[in-house]
């Protein structure tokens, strides 16, 4: 695509979810623990969703800070009840930071960046899931897309000489993936909260879904032995 990806998905406020700008963060979250203790936890995950279910493997080897990262919000059931807010059916369906809200979406609060892992040599190609930031490489929290083409352009180094860490791929449910990424869009309201005034804005925001393609829940699986 010619849009530039820091405008088109994580620019400033109007695409706060990955915001440009990130939300203020809720200082009594810590970092995600920067070893490889997710390893032992799962390496698999169920993303139940109105559409079907996704599962995806998560690679705790090569990128330790962020898998572990995922799982805490996944054990705090901070996905439960988000929704897929971004959808560009030639690039990526972004989800895991906004809740529904009458018409709107209103934004979840969540912990402190993290350290971005994507110089891991894991590749944006179709069926990875990576982590959503702002302009600051390092400010990845609980947003996540899945790509729905091969991202080349966001690999480390990218455009901006960092990249967007890949954390995992789909195993199963790519159907449902595909069934999201041709979901009808348009412009709604998405209610985000300023990061240096901890204010909440409301404006119409692009690549919505008209219809709420909800993150019922994600659950993790036994490990496959």
């Amino acid at each position: 695509m010619k849009r530039h990806f820091a405008t088109l998905v994580f620019s400033a406020l109007a695409l706060l979810a990955c915001t440009g700008k990130e939300t203020k963060k809720e200082e009594p979250k810590a970092n995600a623990p920067e070893t490889k203790t997710a390893t032992a936890v799962a390496n698999r995950v169920k993303i139940k969703t109105n559409k079907g279910d996704i599962v995806l493997e998560l690679n705790a080897d090569k990128a330790p800070i962020t898998v572990a990262n995922f799982l805490e919000y996944v054990n705090k059931k901070h996905y439960d009840g988000t929704v897929f807010h971004r959808v560009i059916g030639n690039f990526m369906i972004q989800g895991g930071g906004f809740a529904a809200e009458g018409t709107g979406l209103v934004e979840k609060a969540t912990g402190k960046g993290i350290k971005n892992e994507a110089s891991n040599g894991l590749k944006n190609d179709i069926g990875t899931v990576a982590m959503a930031r702002t302009n600051d490489p390092n400010s990845a929290t609980a947003q996540f897309f899945i790509n729905v083409a091969a991202n080349n352009n966001l690999n480390a180094p990218s455009f901006d000489g960092h990249g967007y860490a890949v954390f995992g791929k789909v195993v199963e449910g790519m159907e449902v993936v595909n069934a999201i990424k041709a979901v009808p869009t348009g412009n709604r309201p998405l209610t985000m909260i300023n990061p240096a005034t901890g204010q909440k804005i409301t404006q119409p925001s692009p690549d919505v879904p008209n219809d709420n393609v909800v993150i019922e829940s994600i659950t993790v699986l036994r490990d496959k032995k």
